[in-house]
């Protein structure tokens, strides 16, 4: 696969039935977070992520015509294992975008999926899997159908798919950095789909680097879809979707200026920001640990030691993430190891960094 002007991955066509497809895509980070929706996986109010490089999910689709009755999924494996529950998961999800692939019902498929991160690792694992998903799905429409015919309504059509799934999926089908929902400072941005936001950005901010502390690999006790439901009733919902407005267009700006200390305020302030969400939901619960909080003293006391501009960010759990241009990654790194490490739990984490968006596989490169 080749890349176009604009860095996305280029698709090749295959006529070929029965045929395959295979995707490795990323998962993302949210810097302006997501946090409440609609019906149809419509969100409350716009986001942007950095999507991840090493934090990725490859998914392997086979189809084949139906055979006697109508087709659709007939076998899911995930790291080689059959798992029920995700099989249903993915079942159900093939029907939600049944309108988007009309052809999927005269087909049998095939799915399986090996994540390179481990699980209740503080990476949406949710966003690389169905994104991943969405894009085998538009390249064999593509194979069978030569359509869609352009880069640009693939990728657009991935992310819509990928979204019924999982809203921060949508994001994950763009390199870099990306928004999901409707915002005045960037045109032809939706609430059905993601656009990148590569075009307008500063030097400083290309390079980024993202180090995941792990501090608890246990499940959540609240899963990201009930806390989505909970906002229906939080009465900050509406202040909190104001906010996330005001810090899209400020985050767009800072992006484009350079501006590290704006864009360290601004991720930092949408971290806390959802955790009170959670906090003062009904009923309220809390998802952080002591050695989150033990991370976020540090790292802000080595910012202010250093001045070297790292955020911390998190995502509905404990874990943490550290964002910061990556010419530092040494210094960030041994801060990591020598002040941070015994937070986590056995010392694990994940020396990730921004990413170049999905690639497709094929050929000698499986």
């Amino acid at each position: 696969m080749q890349n176009n002007d604009n860095g996305m991955n280029r698709v090749t066509a295959s006529p070929e039935m029965p045929g395959s497809v295979h995707w490795r895509s990323p998962s993302n980070i949210a810097l302006v977070k997501y946090w409440g929706k609609k019906k149809g996986q419509i969100p409350e109010n716009p986001s942007i992520s950095i999507t991840l490089s090493k934090s990725h999910t490859e998914t392997f689709l086979s189809y084949s015509p139906a055979k006697g009755q109508a087709g659709i999924l007939k076998e899911f494996s995930f790291e080689g294992k059959e798992l029920p529950a995700f099989k249903e998961r993915i079942e159900r999800y093939l029907h939600q975008i049944g309108s988007l692939y009309p052809f999927l019902k005269d087909f049998d498929l095939t799915l399986s999926s090996y994540n390179s991160f481990p699980h209740s690792s503080g990476i949406a694992s949710s966003a690389s899997a169905l994104s991943a998903i969405a894009l085998c799905l538009t390249s064999m429409e593509r194979a069978l159908f030569s359509s869609p015919s352009d880069d640009y309504s693939f990728f657009r059509k991935a992310s819509c798919a990928a979204r019924i799934g999982s809203g921060s999926a949508a994001r994950s089908v763009y390199p870099g950095y990306a928004l999901w929902g409707s915002a005045a400072e960037v045109p032809h941005s939706a609430n059905e789909y993601a656009v990148p936001l590569n075009d307008n950005l500063h030097d400083d901010f290309r390079d980024m680097g993202d180090a995941i502390l792990i501090v608890d690999e246990s499940p959540k006790p609240v899963s990201s879809s009930k806390g989505h439901a909970l906002m229906e009733s939080n009465p900050w919902a509406a202040v909190r979707y104001g906010q996330a407005k005001m810090h899209t267009g400020r985050l767009i700006e800072v992006l484009a200026a350079g501006d590290a200390g704006e864009f360290v305020r601004i991720v930092e302030k949408e971290a806390m920001t959802l955790h009170s969400l959670m906090m003062s939901s009904d009923p309220g619960y809390i998802l952080l640990k002591p050695g989150t909080l033990e991370i976020i003293d540090k790292v802000r006391q080595f910012r202010l030691e250093t001045t070297i501009p790292l955020a911390f960010t998190l995502d509905a759990g404990p874990n943490v993430h550290i964002i910061y241009p990556a010419r530092f990654r040494e210094s960030v790194k041994d801060f990591i190891e020598h002040q941070l490490a015994g937070h986590c739990s056995k010392g694990k984490w994940i020396d990730d960094n921004a990413g170049e968006g999905p690639v497709e596989i094929t050929g000698n490169d499986r």
